[in-house]
């Protein structure tokens, strides 16, 4: 479930966890009900402190997300699905916002926005085909 967790990043792993889970809500992989893994076991999937985990969980629990129940594990609230959904379309739609008003700025025809948008969306989430993808385009093929 945590296969796009990447340690290296700027972005904080515990945000990368929770909004993992929030991707799986609003993409219909995760349901209400559903048993999140364990702390132990992400903790050893990822390769990265307990309390990065726990934090994680703690969040989405704020957010209304899961609820633990001691000894039994960490479970999808009943409306999470339809919070996620609205909340990551609203989080992609802004970072779509800031690179198609960085294009701009930087000369890029809408055409050319579209092309690049179209070929990297056909690509993902294949990680070779996705590489390849990027270098034909800032080679401009």
């Amino acid at each position: 479930m945590f296969d796009r967790i990447n340690i290296h990043s700027s972005i904080p792993v515990y945000e990368q966890i929770e909004y993992q889970v929030r991707i799986a809500l609003a993409s219909g992989r995760l349901k209400a009900g559903d048993r999140l893994p364990s702390i132990n076991t992400v903790t050893e999937q990822l390769g990265v402190n307990a309390n990065t985990v726990v934090r994680a969980f703690q969040d989405l629990t704020y957010m209304g997300i899961v609820h633990g129940r001691r000894g039994m594990g960490t479970f999808i609230l009943e409306d999470a699905a339809a919070k996620c959904r609205d909340a990551v379309r609203e989080e992609i739609i802004g970072r779509f916002h800031e690179i198609i008003s960085e294009a701009k700025a930087s000369g890029m025809t809408a055409k050319e926005v579209k092309t690049c948008l179209d070929a990297l969306y056909a690509a993902a989430p294949d990680a070779d085909k996705l590489e390849a993808a990027v270098k034909s385009l800032i080679k401009g093929k």
